[in-house]
């Protein structure tokens, strides 16, 4: 008797979510990291210091750069805090949208997506 791989594969992330968990924490304390370190860059210059104008505009596109990065870290940490509660809800592994399982190969590269390929695609 055959198996389909897709069943196998989302059996093997349903067995798996504490490595998972592990992983998505992992990924939480650096995105975490990453913002303390951001918060600097995200500063706005301040007027009082004497620098030329060219420099100020230099300073605020790098501020608006590190407010964006800044941004997608927020985003990311969301996504990751989405996860662990799908792990402790017992519904990690399973499509947002669908239901439909998503593959382990995906879940190990984002495992932070709520979404299996087909709906993330439909969603772009």
């Amino acid at each position: 008797m055959s198996r389909d791989p897709d069943a196998a594969e989302h059996e093997d992330a349903a067995e798996h979510p504490g490595d998972l968990g592990e992983i998505l924490r992992a990924r939480e304390r650096d995105v975490l990291a990453r913002l303390r370190s951001n918060a600097e860059s995200a500063r706005p210059p301040s007027l009082d210091e004497e620098i030329g104008r060219l420099t100020r505009m230099d300073a605020l596109q790098q501020q608006q750069m590190a407010l964006h990065a800044r941004r997608r870290l927020e985003l990311q940490l969301a996504q990751i805090r989405g996860a662990l509660a799908r792990v402790d809800e017992g519904t990690f592994g399973a499509c947002a949208l669908c239901g439909a399982a998503i593959t382990s190969g995906r879940l190990e590269l984002v495992p932070e997506t709520p979404f299996c390929v087909p709906c993330q695609e439909r969603l772009e």
